[in-house]
């Protein structure tokens, strides 16, 4: 009797459909693990779940169908996808296995091997035309396409090279140079990662700001899945900072207006305020005039009717850098936009400082430190710290959110003080008239909230 004739069994032994990974129906396979009761189809998918290729070869060679799909519409090529056998997946393809066969669940091979992470499976069912699954972002009706979406065809990645801690890659857009950020093949099952994508580009979609990476698009009806931003050759802060160690006080007050401004636009952003939570110097991007930008936004949050929001789960160091953390969100605690806040303010030590906060500890230490009140050292002379700016710097990192400044205060501060380090530069000596200013304005922000909150925080 012909093989496609015979009644269909269902091949249970091994890893299942990556769409139905947790099934545990009966199978008919030998309880033993050693396939001589099963009959020559669904041993022919016992064999690849072996890696038995000299057993294939054989059963092939006496007519058995390569494609034989069991109950569950799975193939040999879907088994040998789910374990990882590169080999046979190899010998299958070319003895005519479809690559693109649907289970009953509506996996392929190439979406199998991708949940299980079999990397080199993956590469060599692209290598024979094994299309990709559906975008989990892919919409059915043309209307609901985004307006922002990139056609993939029109990005090229001819010579890309990794950027931005290797989460971005450099490509061609019609003529113009831009950072992509590509979603891995993890994303087909991790409803979570969906999610942070949806959400980054709901945040980048709004903003438009001089002193914040431009968006300019999205690839999200195809896979992979991708975001499309300005690309700024200069690299990021931590990259310069390794580079040029301690900056001059003049460099790193204007760096710290750059950052300020992008954050201030961020944090009174209407109707919505959008909490950056991961503010640090890889994190920002300097342009081609030396002017800084604040970019990555993959962990921001949008603040709504609530004014404060909350991890679903705490916060681990693959989501961002320790060293830059306030304790509120190391405690898994509500927070708002002051946690920003604090990461800035040890930003504005490290450009003064030369050397990341509390360097010399393992990093999984330095939120413990934090949360005991314990702040960086100021090791650098005191001269290096403009009339104002360590005051500020220890206001920014207090312990008590609702006491640190606003981002347009802080801009109103640093201007002042960049006034007074421009008197200075011209004059060659400190200039007690703009001393006693920074005074005046230093003791207006402590004593009368009001004013601080009027300040103009232009640009």
């Amino acid at each position: 009797m012909d093989d496609k004739n015979q009644f269909q069994r269902r091949f249970s032994l091994g890893r299942q459909s990556s769409l139905a990974p947790e099934y545990e129906g009966g199978g008919d396979g030998d309880g033993n693990g050693n396939g001589n009761s099963l009959d020559s189809t669904v041993r022919l998918m016992y064999l690849a779940n072996e890696g038995d290729l000299e057993g294939i070869t054989e059963l092939l060679d006496s007519g058995s169908d390569v494609n034989f799909t069991d109950i569950d519409g799975r193939t040999s090529l879907h088994v040998a996808a789910c374990q990882g056998r590169t080999d046979v997946v190899d010998l299958l393809l070319r003895r005519g296995a479809l690559v693109d066969l649907q289970d009953r669940w509506g996996s392929t091979p190439l979406a199998d091997a991708m949940y299980y992470k079999n990397h080199h499976v993956v590469q060599l069912l692209e290598k024979h035309g094994a299309r990709p699954p559906m975008a989990p972002m892919h919409v059915q009706n043309p209307r609901e396409v985004p307006e922002y979406e990139i056609n993939p065809s029109e990005l090229d990645f001819t010579n890309s090279v990794c950027i931005t801690k290797g989460t971005f890659r450099i490509a061609l857009w019609r003529g113009t140079q831009v950072a992509v950020k590509t979603l891995g093949e993890e994303v087909f099952t991790d409803d979570d990662k969906v999610k942070a994508f949806h959400d980054e580009l709901t945040l980048l979609e709004k903003i438009r700001h001089p002193n914040v990476v431009q968006f300019l698009g999205a690839v999200t009806q195809s896979s992979p899945m991708m975001i499309v931003t300005e690309y700024l050759p200069q690299g990021d802060l931590r990259a310069y900072l390794k580079r040029k160690g301690a900056l001059k006080p003049m460099i790193a007050v204007k760096f710290a207006l750059d950052i300020a401004r992008g954050m201030n636009y961020l944090h009174e952003h209407k109707p919505e305020a959008i909490i950056h939570r991961d503010l640090e110097p890889s994190n920002i991007l300097r342009d081609d005039s030396g002017h800084l930008k604040v970019a990555d936004f993959g962990v921001s949050k949008l603040l709504k009717v609530a004014k404060t929001v909350k991890e679903d789960k705490p916060v681990t160091s693959l989501d961002t850098s320790w060293r830059y953390v306030a304790p509120e969100v190391y405690r898994n605690e509500e927070y708002d936009i002051k946690v920003d806040v604090f990461s800035f303010a040890l930003i504005i030590q490290e450009m003064i400082e030369g050397c990341p906060p509390f360097y010399a500890k393992p990093e999984n230490e330095v939120p413990k430190a934090y949360v005991e009140n314990e702040r960086p050292p100021f090791r650098a002379l005191p001269k290096l710290y403009a009339y104002g700016l360590k005051e500020l710097i220890e206001e920014c990192w207090d312990e008590k959110s609702y006491r640190r400044p606003t981002f347009r205060q802080i801009i109103g501060r640093l201007e002042g003080i960049n006034h007074c380090l421009a008197q200075k530069r011209r004059w060659k000596v400190r200039a007690p008239a703009c001393i006693q200013n920074l005074e005046a304005l230093f003791r207006g922000n402590r004593t009368n909230p009001s004013s601080r909150s009027s300040r103009s925080a232009t640009r």
